[in-house]
């Protein structure tokens, strides 16, 4: 009985060490490890960006900064060529504070930001009185293309620049019929049958169709498509 608990309290203690070592030794690299970066991603705000770089943002009124933003980019005034190509000029500033990159540009155009302002407020000028031709029929008139006209002819080009194409070439057109379709044809110009992709299809040389015909390729742009289009001569 003596031998047991003489045996247990051995245990007990080489337990209790064994502990105490360990527990030390964990902490110990637990603060050698270096600090590790949040789990989660996170978002630093242009608006924080800012403010470290340049100081405290100005404050704008509800909806000034967008219709100054839409402004300037209808008139274009801080294109390269009327402010300079910016992301060239900032590589060859070398300093590191922010009065150091204003005093290097405007050395090299002392003119370039009263310029652009004069041409944005400008367009302001000319979007104000345009504000003044908007009406609820007007905007209940613009929201109905939008929504009906736009969209349909945004589903329905193929006929479109098929129409357009036979137009130019003083020919007739049509849609593929189903069967066709089956062989990748979507539709003729004359006689000749036609398929149409968006220009992203040359990019995907191991697609699994094999399209015997003409291809015509477009790509959607602001304004519309833009159609490449070169016949094969027989």
């Amino acid at each position: 009985m003596k031998a047991r608990s003489v045996f247990g309290l051995r245990l007990l203690t080489i337990t209790f060490i064994f502990l105490v070592f360990f527990g030390i030794a964990f902490a110990e690299v637990e603060k050698a490890m270096p600090e590790q970066p949040p789990s989660r991603p996170f978002i630093i705000s242009n608006r924080d960006l800012i403010e470290h770089i340049a100081g405290k943002p100005v404050s704008y009124p509800k909806y000034t900064t967008q219709l100054m933003n839409l402004a300037n980019q209808n008139a274009q005034s801080t294109r390269p060529n009327n402010v300079g190509q910016l992301s060239e000029l900032i590589q060859k500033y070398e300093g590191q504070s922010y009065d150091g990159w204003v005093e290097f540009y405007l050395k090299r155009y002392p003119d370039a930001i009263d310029q652009a302002a004069d041409r944005t407020y400008a367009m302001i000028e000319n979007m104000r009185a345009a504000m003044q031709e908007i009406d609820r029929d007007m905007v209940r008139q613009w929201v109905e293309e939008l929504v009906l006209a736009k969209t349909f002819a945004g589903l329905k080009y193929h006929e479109t620049i098929l129409r357009k194409i036979a137009d130019i070439k003083k020919t007739s057109h049509r849609l593929a019929q189903p069967d066709e379709e089956a062989k990748g044809i979507d539709g003729y110009i004359g006689t000749r049958p036609v398929s149409i992709k968006p220009a992203s299809y040359k990019a995907k040389p191991f697609l699994p169709e094999d399209i015997e015909v003409e291809i015509i390729y477009y790509e959607k742009t602001i304004g519309g498509i833009r159609v490449f289009y070169e016949p094969k001569i027989n």
